[in-house]
């Protein structure tokens, strides 16, 4: 299949194998939520190999945002379609996933067998200083390529303002700023994320062939919902619709649509529904978390977590752990099959529109929005890491976020290597201060 940056001058294109690996390694680096694995992919992707140019990719990420589920995959998904054709996204969404769905997976069976430590707890909160870090690093990263005129900064601005106050949700404020970006399209055109010397930004390539089609959009779509929804059919006809995993597949497929805005829009709506229906404590909820945040992958696999420990406390007529990997596996179907859907029918499109200097235009006033949503979403982190309600300022967290920016800005090490050391400089350094 050939795909569609193959044919641009003067940039290199990985082979299949070479993506493949790539993504395979992604899956394990990817830390720091959906901030830190976006400026991830924006580092290795674009600026250290060169694969995809900067304008494409804030193309594929300015359309992710517009969809309900985890951003990151389908960013991952929709760059895996710019290489390698629909091959490349199913390698590159799933690569993306699979790691932290089995870390994951293996972490809740340990906490519903040895429950949480207070060492454990205190790794925990030097992990978080490692994450906020890296977060607040993504956060000016991304800022500094989409904030180029007055106008994106007042966009920005207003974003994060009506994300703070909760006025107005998160789909209305990106098509406010779209509708703004097409207002001012001729003051904005000339601060397009365009590099004159970069040939993807100025490429005139269609996409594979055949894949912007309407008939294939339509079979996409067909196919892609009887894959998606033929398990939950399974749970629901062989367990009963009464039975917790049944439950949990319907209630997460309903989630997979109607939660717009990322793993933070997700989240809030899946903790109030999963608490009330005493599916799990609060206190689960948290330690939850407290695992999807510190460990790489989607921080919406949060919700694998939920599901299995959920149907851990709720096994009948199965052991606890084979109803937890039972609801674990449903859990993920549910919440990751549709963004490949969303991917393989919009990204063709997306593509061509991206080459009209009015859509364009509309597509870099939504990148300013998302960047104030995203500082607002840092800010949100940092109060959880660095305030109690108890004590005020956590000065540890705050000396140890502070530190890790720094190895971070400066590359000290891997990314990897420096969150586990503010993991393991926390376990030690906490109980010598009480």
């Amino acid at each position: 299949m050939t795909s569609v940056s193959a044919s641009q001058p003067g940039r290199q294109h990985p082979t299949f194998r070479q993506a493949f690996l790539f993504w395979l390694k992604l899956g394990f680096i990817s830390f720091g939520g959906p901030a830190g694995q976006i400026a991830i992919m924006h580092e290795e992707v674009v600026q250290r190999r060169g694969w995809i140019g900067e304008r494409r990719f804030f193309n594929a990420l300015n359309y992710c945002m517009l969809l309900p589920g985890p951003e990151a995959q389908q960013l991952a998904t929709y760059l895996g379609w710019l290489l390698h054709g629909t091959r490349g996204a199913i390698a590159a969404g799933l690569l993306f996933v699979l790691p932290s769905a089995l870390l994951l997976w293996a972490l809740a069976w340990a906490y519903m067998t040895w429950g949480s430590a207070a060492s454990f707890q205190n790794v925990l909160a030097g992990l978080k200083s490692a994450v906020l870090a890296l977060v607040i690093l993504a956060v000016v990263r991304i800022s500094r390529k989409a904030l180029r005129h007055r106008i994106h900064w007042i966009l920005a601005v207003a974003s994060f303002a009506v994300s703070v106050s909760g006025w107005v949700p998160f789909p209305v404020v990106i098509l406010i700023a779209g509708l703004v970006g097409f207002w001012c399209r001729t003051a904005l055109r000339v601060t397009q994320i365009d590099d004159p010397t970069d040939p993807s930004s100025q490429s005139t390539d269609a996409p594979p062939s055949g894949e912007g089609s309407s008939r294939r959009v339509w079979v996409t779509l067909m196919w892609g919902g009887v894959i998606w929804l033929a398990p939950v059919l399974v749970a629901m006809g062989v367990l009963g619709r009464d039975h917790l995993v049944a439950q949990m597949a319907v209630f997460f497929s309903k989630t997979s649509l109607i939660t717009f805005g990322g793993a933070y829009a997700v989240i809030p709506y899946v903790a109030e529904s999963a608490t009330g229906s005493g599916w799990i404590s609060q206190t689960q909820m948290m330690d939850a978390m407290a695992f999807a945040e510190t460990t790489p992958g989607p921080l919406v696999m949060v919700l694998q977590f939920v599901g299995f420990v959920g149907a851990w406390q709720a096994p009948d007529p199965f052991t606890p752990l084979t109803a937890g990997t039972l609801a674990a596996l449903i859990t993920s179907w549910a919440t990751f099959v549709p963004s490949f859907v969303w991917i393989l029918c919009g990204a063709p499109f997306v593509e061509r529109l991206s080459r009209l200097d009015w859509a364009s235009a509309m597509l870099s006033g939504v990148t300013a929005a998302v960047s104030g949503v995203i500082l607002q979403l840092a800010l949100w982190f940092a109060s959880g890491v660095l305030w109690s309600e108890s004590s005020g300022v956590r000065w540890l967290p705050a000396v140890l976020a502070a530190a890790c920016g720094v190895a971070f800005a400066k590359r000290a090490a891997p990314a990897p290597w420096i969150i586990i050391a503010a993991g393991v400089t926390s376990a030690l350094a906490i109980p010598l201060l009480r």
